[in-house]
């Protein structure tokens, strides 16, 4: 007689984030398989793109994943730029770096109050988003939104930025902010307790499940769009590159990560302030039309390499357009990282991948 029985982890859990529904097969408390179970909010975000023009679909993809909005406004914006040869002015260039990289640190900071909230930490919480409610607040200002921001635009922007002592003085406060993360999280015995040897991503598991980013990175793989990225050519940083490989090593990754992400803000503002001049070779969106043909852009964004394909048959809307994601391919690693752990370890693992449902039901 087995001793196996199936549990259902989600869709209805607060710590699956979103409607992520891991079938289990448990032997005692042990984890003998998992099965993600997705498509519970799937929206067809690829198939709408075939109905509407370019300008059209533009205010959508900020919902593909909602925490990291600037990084797929980005890469629409960059193919079409491609397509039709237009360059981008270098006060525009370092205004999008000063864009996603403020995203970024967003991203990172729900991340962590989110994962140590999963573990039943509930300061860690408050803390890290009230540093990201002073980034919401400074993008509500420059762009009218929270939130899907719809500030990129084929060209450029769609308004010149502004209070920029507003991006200093909390880049003023933000090392002192993560010193005290640190300290209450990093050598916390609970927290080590849940997260050190849980997890284990090898090299090997990583690179087969095309896995991206800061995922990657964790575990000792030393790849970073940003270092080939056009946008980023004249910034000097250092990838966060750790050899952990468990849960702890992807929070303390993401901490360092934003620490980076801060040094590249500051260049960006000095870029902007060497040029005063806010120019802009904007592409006419209502007669856009796409040459036939196929295009396709990356990036390096919150949750891993992202990209957008189009093959356009050069009408006023693509013939086919397809997002790659970085949570589509974490969501399947789950299948080997729960198998031989214990179930209730299974929250703390699943989280420090930093899932997004909207980029896996796309």
């Amino acid at each position: 007689m087995s001793n196996k029985l199936k549990l259902n982890l989600g869709p209805q859990h607060p710590s699956t984030h979103g409607v992520l529904r891991l079938i289990l097969e448990v032997e005692g408390e042990k984890i003998t398989s998992c099965e993600p179970d997705v498509g519970y909010l799937h929206r067809g975000m690829e198939k709408m793109a075939e109905k509407l023009s370019y300008i059209q679909y533009l205010p959508l993809v900020d919902r593909i994943d909602y925490l990291g909005a600037f990084s797929y406004s980005e890469l629409l914006c960059r193919n079409i730029e491609k397509a039709l040869n237009t360059e981008l002015f270098p006060r525009v260039k370092a205004i999008r770096v000063l864009m996603l990289e403020l995203n970024r640190i967003a991203s990172h900071l729900l991340w962590i109050g989110s994962f140590l909230m999963d573990l039943g930490a509930v300061s860690p919480f408050f803390y890290a988003f009230r540093e990201r409610e002073i980034i919401l607040e400074y993008f509500e200002k420059v762009t009218g939104q929270r939130m899907m921001n719809n500030y990129f635009i084929f060209g450029g922007v769609r308004r010149d930025i502004f209070a920029l002592a507003d991006v200093e003085r909390f880049l003023k406060i933000l090392p002192d902010k993560l010193n005290d993360y640190e300290n209450i999280i990093t050598q916390n015995p609970i927290f080590l307790q849940r997260t050190k040897g849980k997890g284990i991503l090898d090299k090997e598991t990583a690179l087969n499940g095309s896995i991206t980013g800061v995922n990657l990175r964790a575990c000792g793989v030393k790849y970073d769009l940003r270092t080939s990225d056009y946008l980023y050519k004249d910034y000097e940083f250092t990838p966060v590159v750790l050899d952990g490989k468990d849960a702890w090593t992807r929070y303390k990754a993401r901490i360092l990560e934003i620490k980076e992400s801060a040094k590249l803000i500051a260049q960006a503002i000095e870029k902007i302030n060497q040029n005063p001049k806010f120019e802009q070779d904007l592409i006419n969106p209502i007669n856009l039309i796409l040459p036939e043909g196929e295009y396709y852009s990356e990036i390096e964004a919150p949750r891993g390499l992202a990209s957008c394909y189009i093959k356009s048959e050069g009408g006023k809307n693509p013939y086919r357009l397809k997002w790659r994601t970085g949570s589509y391919y974490s969501v399947n690693l789950l299948r080997r990282l729960l198998v031989g752990e214990y179930l209730n370890d299974a929250i703390a693992i699943a989280g420090s991948l930093d899932i997004v449902l909207p980029e896996v039901d796309k």
